[in-house]
């Protein structure tokens, strides 16, 4: 049995605040993020994070829009689809297209907004949690893998590892939703521009909406690039601080 003593020192750890990481981990954690996003292989391998955020996206706003969710696949190439039913029109389902491109960063922003405050534990524990909530919606073999997988990574880190692993842990996968969410917008207009996706997010917006798809390619865009550029700021606090500056 866990004493109340226990489950007060687990609160305390899981919502304390941890020290201040170095300036240095902060630069080095956001240039590794960086190559990570801008490389052809690590890209590959990593942006199923990304592709988790984006159909996860789709899944809370199907929800919230009283959409009846039937279910998530992840694939082995990175992309995924979401299973929704409800009116084919209307806020709902323009709600549930606009999220999906939006979370990763949405989600590094929140994040960002956790390690802003040194919440190093309390951001990798949610993550767990959010996790184990979307396992229950996937309907595929690798999907499951590829959740099992990746709460495993952030459980055994918050778990196991020191408090410096943890928090190189945190800073790199935050900056990496950031930088990693602005990317497939741009794959998304270049494949566009091919007349290779015809049923993307944005091209469904357009015929939803009067506005064209291109405008909603830019909406994605913009709003991706609002969130880096926040996120960025509350994760630069100890730099600035460093310098004896202020957010």
């Amino acid at each position: 049995m866990v004493s109340i003593n226990g489950l007060g020192d687990l609160w305390d750890k899981l919502l304390g605040a941890q020290p201040d990481p170095p300036p240095l981990l902060v630069l080095v954690t956001a240039v590794v993020a960086l190559v990570v996003v801008a490389t052809r292989l690590p890209w590959r391998v990593a942006r199923n994070a990304v592709t988790i955020a984006h159909e996860g996206g789709h899944a809370l706003a199907a929800l919230l829009t009283g959409r009846r969710l039937h279910g998530i696949r992840l694939h082995s190439d990175t992309s995924g689809l979401t299973l929704s039913a409800g009116r084919p029109t209307g806020p709902g389902m323009i709600l549930t297209l606009l999220a999906g491109y939006v979370a990763p960063s949405l989600v590094g922003l929140a994040g960002a907004w956790l390690l802003g405050g040194n919440r190093i534990t309390l951001l990798l524990w949610l993550a767990v949690v959010l996790l184990l909530a979307m396992l229950v919606l996937i309907r595929n073999v690798f999907g499951v893998l590829s959740l099992l997988v990746t709460g495993g990574v952030v459980l055994a880190v918050s778990w196991y590892a020191a408090p410096q692993v943890q928090a190189a842990f945190a800073w790199t996968g935050v900056w990496f939703l950031l930088l990693g969410g602005v990317r497939p917008v741009v794959e998304l207009q270049r494949l566009r521009s091919r007349g290779r996706m015809p049923q993307s997010d944005a091209d469904q917006l357009a015929r939803l909406t009067p506005f064209p798809a291109l405008f909603w390619v830019t909406v994605f865009a913009l709003v991706n690039l609002l969130a880096l550029a926040v996120g960025a700021a509350l994760l630069a606090g100890p730099i600035l601080t460093d310098a004896g500056l202020t957010i």
